[in-house]
Parts: structure tokens; C-alpha cells; sequence
């Protein structure tokens, strides 16, 4: 989507939707995600290649911060995506960054043991992180999130999460920007006929791919 059909969009949304609370004071928040794959590129191909079903792992952490990080999981069959979540510490970030993970096993959240065994059989390592800035907004007669990334980047030369000064590249030209409509049950008709027409504004997207694309470009 384009920055001027963002804007209109936004003043046909502002009747029905509230910002974010958790959003900055000009409405927007920062996202750092920290994608990993592993040793046969899975994630990365499995999305290149149209997989149905696929996964992919990720350390996400919000405006340079490190009061509140997650390893996450998003899974994807078809068009249902579902995403499951651990809290990690920042001291087990960087332990994971460097390649260690025992201290995995001893954590009772689910989701860190299994990503424990995924590192021993399939060499889980960092691919690439991914900064971008997002304007949210939820519908208060639903679980309805609809949101506008922008500003997409991918870090080069370091896998240091938290460095504001991380050096990147973007990935996307500013004059675009990324539409999602997230819903649990349904979206209501109310909202889907202000959104874009679904058959012209629909296409795939992957911030991850595109991120590692940019970077092997340049070693190419």
C-alpha cells in the first residue's frame, strides 16, 4: 500500500478503530525481530517455495528496549497463523545469539524446550534482524487489530539485538508501507468494507525474506 492510500484509509478507520495504547505518544513503536533458521535455510526456503505449512522462530524485542523480549514461533497453515511466545531475559538473549542454549531446559515455558531441541537437531543459528516502525490500531467490538508497518529494514554486519545504532539497510521503498488485518474469529463487515478491495490489495509480503535477500546481495 501506498503512503497516500495509507492516509485516507486512516480517516475511514478513525470512526471504528482506537489507536494502540501501547503505541508512543505519535502513535507508533518501534519493532526489533531477530529471525533465526537453520543449518538448510528452512524458514527461508519453505517461504520462497509456497510451503503450506511452515514456521519459523524469531527474538523480538520493542524500541531498543530490553524490558520485554520473546522467542516467538509463528505458525502458518494456509491462511490460519497462530503464534506462541516465552519471555526470555536479556542475559538468555545473548546467550542464544552466542550459540548457547542449555539453560533452555531448565526454563518451564514450553515453548523454550522445545526451541531447545530445535537448535540440537537442526543447528538453529541468527539469519537476519528486521527493524520497523508500526502504526497500530484495535476495534473495540472484537479481537480486531489492523496495522501499518513501515520504514522496513534489514541489520547488516551484526546480530547485536540491542544496539540502537544497529547499521541497516531498508528493505521496501518509503513509499510504500505494509497493511495487516489480524482477527481471532472474524472480521466484522463493518471493517472489511472500508478496507481495500481484498482481490486488488492482497499480495505476500515477507519481511524476513526480503531481509535476508538484501543482505546475501550483498556478498554477491
Amino acid at each position: 500500500m501506498d503512503v497516500s492510500g495509507a492516509a485516507l484509509l486512516r480517516v475511514k478507520l478513525s470512526s471504528l478503530l482506537q489507536a494502540d495504547r501501547n503505541a508512543g505518544p505519535d502513535g507508533v513503536y518501534k519493532i526489533r525481530s531477530l529471525y533465526f533458521d537453520d543449518y538448510w535455510n528452512s524458514a527461508y526456503n519453505d517461504k520462497v517455495d509456497g510451503v503450506n505449512r511452515r514456521c519459523k522462530y524469531r527474538i523480538r524485542c520493542y524500541n531498543d528496549k530490553d524490558d520485554y523480549i520473546c522467542l516467538e514461533r509463528k505458525l502458518k497453515d494456509g491462511q490460519y497463523i497462530a503464534k506462541q511466545s516465552a519471555r526470555l531475559t536479556r542475559a538468555h538473549t545473548e546467550a542464544l545469539i552466542g550459540g548457547q542454549y542449555d539453560f533452555l531446559l531448565e526454563d518451564p515455558q514450553p515453548l523454550s524446550r522445545e526451541f531447545y531441541y530445535e537448535c540440537v537437531s537442526r543447528v538453529m543459528r541468527p539469519r537476519v534482524i528486521v527493524d520497523y516502525e508500526r502504526e497500530p490500531y484495535v476495534f473495540e467490538g472484537g479481537d480486531v487489530r489492523v496495522t501499518f508497518d513501515m520504514n522496513v529494514r534489514a541489520s547488516v554486519l551484526s546480530f547485536d539485538l540491542f544496539d540502537p545504532c544497529l547499521p541497516s539497510m531498508p528493505v521496501m521503498s518509503p513509499a510504500n508501507l505494509i497493511l495487516e488485518v489480524k482477527f481471532t474469529e472474524f472480521l466484522p463487515n463493518i471493517i472489511r468494507k472500508l478496507l481495500p478491495d481484498r482481490g486488488a490489495a492482497e499480495s505476500s509480503f515477507s519481511k524476513f525474506v526480503f531481509a535476508c535477500e538484501q543482505v546475501m546481495m550483498l556478498y554477491l
